[in-house]
């Protein structure tokens, strides 16, 4: 059995290392598949050819249980080489967070030493906008921002200099978040399982939710955050042992070089006579800011239950009949390479700027419609950098780019657009350039927001608010484009590109756990709650576009459904979504354009 190839933007000796553990157990089982592999012109690339007669079976009787404990060893060994950690626990069982901040490693205390969040409570226009001009000022790092609050990351001796900006209301209108930033970083990290430690009931951990009922491989690979170089493979896994509804692709490279990595999932018709049959097409995408974790894994857990739902479950069987669903976990791959190599907390992308000591670009800023470039906006040292101009981030352009070709060569049909985020737990719907602003659809957006956050709420209890994405943007007596002073949402954001340029009719930013304890420190026991409600919301929201509005998939148990059912019937007279998505669209992009600001 040949070796798979390993792409070149990957280190090749862990690789190696890893693709050679999942090949014993794949030689093993799959002897009479007679497996080969094809290399592209490029050689980066590359996949199992099974003969046409033998079509993987989806229920394998053989587990990954012995694969993925090796490549978890082969991650937390590579994370203590490149951070040089210490062991989590002593071997007497300490638990790691009566470690003191002196015992940290020094790279980790260099750089997030003294550092902490803070939470300041907003109850005032003034104080939204005040707040917001101390913050573009100071080029703080803000977490998150609400008209009721926001979480703003900064050291301790910046303390004085940022109350000296906010008025007297302000002063003590503040809680401590995270008093020890490089500590909560440290304990973020993937734990060391060959270290790990047995707790004494009085020192077990109070946050540990159930990982999930199943005893499957959701286990394993969703039991802690993933880096790029165990993403990459576990992909071309999952496209390797599905082939009938699974297939790996390539948005395109990153700036570094990388590849952007995606996986087209559903059951494609093959009909040779009609190769420009429009198909209806949802992206779920994550990663767009480096740091936030919690997204890239909740979109490898939903593309894992999508792929290994199909056959099994009848509602999850028919939305792959009637959609592909392509998944993008890392959209930014350089971004989060390096907080996985270097900085924990990175946000933009890793490409150089016009200022050398200022690198990278809000990938979420640099879309083309309503693009900002405002002053703050236009600074490098901002974390919300736009760029000099529209698409100037090489991964934005290389998106927007493939799914223009998508929909202009291949006859493709976005329905659907859902970009993964972290934190406060939001669905967000278009505009998000301006407040002043209503999209022509609304009501239709707000109605399947809604059924989203419901769908969340009933199969896991936790509430996300839905709102528009304009949210974040405060008042200002001062004339903008847009007549608000921004802190963190602005123009140029992938939801409102898709929205108004493709004109993909149901576009959302929803922004995952949590509320603002972890912040985007999420623990690791919330991978797979967050992946189950997420995937409950992408099932609503497929069974949406199919004018069944939430009826017939079974998204939580029985004895929640006729509370969904009663909640999204339609009446017998309103018309089915994608019949309005078929008739009116011409209508839908000039109303658009008339309306655009």
């Amino acid at each position: 059995m040949q070796p798979l190839p390993v792409p070149s933007s990957l280190s090749p000796q862990p690789l190696l290392l890893l693709l050679l553990l999942i090949s014993a157990p794949l030689q093993a089982l799959a002897a009479p598949w007679a497996l080969t592999t094809s290399t592209s012109s490029t050689g980066k690339s590359g996949q199992f050819i099974l003969p046409q007669s033998q079509q993987p079976v989806q229920s394998q009787s053989w587990s990954l249980r012995s694969v993925f404990p090796q490549i978890t060893w082969l991650r937390d060994t590579a994370v203590e080489k490149v951070f040089g950690l210490p062991p989590k626990v002593s071997r007497s069982g300490v638990e790691k967070s009566s470690r003191p901040s002196a015992q940290l490693p020094t790279n980790l205390l260099a750089r997030y030493g003294g550092d902490v969040v803070l939470r300041f409570n907003i109850t005032t226009p003034l104080e939204e906008e005040k707040l917001a001009e101390a913050a573009d000022t100071l080029f703080l790092d803000v977490w998150e921002f609400t008209s009721n609050w926001a979480d703003i990351r900064l050291s301790q001796d910046d303390v004085p200099t940022l109350l000296g900006l906010l008025p007297n209301s302000m002063q003590k209108a503040y809680s401590n978040l995270m008093p020890d930033l490089a500590k909560a970083i440290y304990q973020s990290y993937p734990l060391l399982r060959f270290n790990a430690p047995s707790f004494p009931p009085s020192h077990v951990p109070a946050f540990t939710p159930s990982l999930s009922t199943s005893d499957g491989v959701e286990n394993i690979f969703f039991s802690d955050y993933q880096p790029f170089s165990v993403i990459v493979p576990w992909m071309r896994l999952m496209a390797s042992m599905f082939t009938t509804h699974v297939r790996m692709i390539n948005i395109g490279t990153s700036y570094e070089g990388r590849d952007i990595p995606a996986l087209r999932i559903g059951v494609s018709p093959r009909v040779p006579q009609y190769p420009a049959a429009s198909r209806k097409t949802i992206i779920i995408s994550g990663g767009f800011h480096a740091r936030e974790w919690i997204s890239v894994s909740t979109v490898t857990y939903i593309a894992w239950s999508l792929i290994t739902s199909y056959g099994k479950s009848p509602g999850i069987t028919k939305l792959l009949q009637e959609f592909d669903f392509v998944v993008i976990p890392t959209t930014n791959p350089d971004g989060y390479v390096y907080t996985w190599e270097s900085e924990r907390l990175w946000r933009k992308n890793r490409q150089q700027t016009s200022r050398g000591f200022c690198t990278g670009l809000d990938l979420d800023r640099t879309f083309g419609f309503e693009w900002d470039d405002s002053p703050i906006r236009a600074d490098p040292c901002s974390e919300s950098y736009a760029g000099e101009q529209p698409f100037q981030a090489v991964e934005s352009h290389r998106l927007a780019a493939w799914a223009k070709n998508e929909t202009e060569n291949h006859g493709v049909n976005f329905v659907g657009f859902l970009d993964l985020h972290s934190y406060s737990q939001k669905v967000l719907y278009p505009y998000s350039y301006s407040c002043n602003s209503y999209p022509p659809s609304l009501e239709n957006l707000e109605e399947l927001g809604m059924g989203l956050a419901k769908a969340i709420r009933i199969s896991s209890g936790e509430h996300y608010d839905v709102a528009s994405a304009c949210e974040g943007a405060v008042r200002s007596e001062k004339p903008t484009s847009s007549g608000y002073s921004r802190m963190e949402t602005g123009g140029g954001s992938a939801i409102d590109w898709f929205y108004h340029e493709l004109g993909v009719r149901y576009s959302y930013q929803i922004k995952l756990r949590d509320t603002g304890s972890y912040g985007f420190l999420l623990p690791k026991e919330n991978i797979i709650p967050t992946g189950e409600e997420a995937f409950n919301a992408v099932k609503y929201f497929g069974d949406f576009l199919l004018g069944n509005k939430g009826i017939e998939l079974d998204l939580m148990d029985e004895l929640h459904q006729s509370a969904l059912d009663e909640s999204s019937a339609v009446a017998d007279e309103e018309p089915a979504v994608e019949h309005e998505v078929e008739y009116d669209m011409d209508d839908f992009n000039w109303e658009l354009k008339q309306r655009r600001r």
